[in-house]
């Protein structure tokens, strides 16, 4: 049975750069427990899951989206 490779979203959409002020992107990358979806889930390459991820700590320092999302509690 083979799966079906994910192609990344990024590459496919010709983004270099990852704004962390894009907050229904982000959040789209995180559980409901606030945790960061891994590379393998999310089909994204290496460089744009770097990205991703700084992107995601950025917005969480700055206080754009939350650590962990009020359902979680």
């Amino acid at each position: 049975m083979l799966k079906k490779k994910r192609i990344c979203r990024f590459c496919e959409e010709k983004i270099d750069y990852i704004d962390y002020k894009d907050e229904k992107r982000l959040l789209r990358f995180t559980t409901e427990q606030g945790k960061i979806i891994p590379r393998r889930t999310s089909g994204n390459c290496a460089k744009h899951q770097r990205l991703l991820v700084r992107a995601i700590k950025k917005a969480r320092e700055l206080a754009l989206i939350p650590y962990i999302s009020d359902l979680a509690k």
